[in-house]
């Protein structure tokens, strides 16, 4: 049972190890299936396989807990499902399971901000093939390829109000997790220290300012992902039309 046990002595992470390319690579390939073959996709019911992963996602979150549990290294201030990629998760479970545009176009923003920050720069300890590297990285290509399918396969498109809806959301999260934080001694979201390893927030300023330039660029790289995701105007899908007959 040494890949579900609590040490990662003999499973140590190393980032752009050959396991962490490969789970990079995995994702592009996912990525790519997903757009190559959208038209294809959109003539099939992907009802049952949109709720096996939905469960498939609720299974391993729980089998996460199970194992920090049984490993001695559940903690309040460490351990609760209060980081980004925890309510991105649950966003991704719920619009698999309701497909409600509300948690598309959340998820649309901080999953592929998020998920993809998190997987290139891992702030992980447990490497291949630890039962944590699997959770990882499992969770994170599902929070990253979701609304991805929901917006190639599904037809769902973000608006500017999306991207307003997503700002509302985490300013109503940072007092919530603060006070949590405060409660805990817990460092969620990184509200109030920068994490050990490698990240973006290195680049942001020292605290407490990272907190206003994470924010600021939270809304410019959101802005960015509307407009590369938004309906485009009838016009332009016209004249893309014609040159692509001539």
């Amino acid at each position: 049972m040494e890949w579900f046990s609590g040490s990662y002595q003999h499973v140590q992470f190393k980032m752009f190890s050959a396991s962490h390319l490969i789970a990079l690579l995995l994702l592009t390939l996912i990525v790519c299936t997903l757009f190559l073959f959208r038209e294809k996709l959109q003539q099939k019911n992907m009802q049952a396989i949109e709720r096996a992963a939905a469960f498939f996602l609720i299974g391993i979150e729980t089998a996460y807990h199970a194992w920090m549990f049984q490993t001695g290294i559940w903690t309040a201030d460490r351990s609760l499902p209060l980081e980004l990629c925890s309510f991105a998760s649950f966003f991704t479970i719920l619009l698999l399971l309701t497909g409600k545009k509300l948690f598309y176009e959340i998820l649309l923003f901080i999953g592929l901000l998020g998920a993809s920050q998190a997987m290139i720069t891992p702030y992980l300890y447990f490497g291949f093939p630890h039962f944590r590297f699997f959770h990882f990285f499992c969770t994170h290509i599902l929070i990253f390829c979701t609304p991805l399918y929901f917006t190639w396969i599904k037809g769902y498109r973000p608006t500017f109000m999306s991207v307003v809806k997503t700002m509302i959301f985490l300013n109503i999260l940072v007092p919530v997790i603060s006070l949590v934080n405060l409660l805990t001694k817990g460092n969620y979201l990184y509200l109030h220290h920068k994490p050990a390893t490698a990240s973006i927030l290195d680049l942001l300023g020292p605290y407490p300012w990272y907190i206003l330039s994470l924010e600021a660029m939270a809304f410019t790289l959101s802005t960015i992902v509307w407009l590369i995701f938004r309906e485009k105007s009838a016009a332009v899908i016209a004249e893309k039309h014609v040159h692509h007959h001539f």
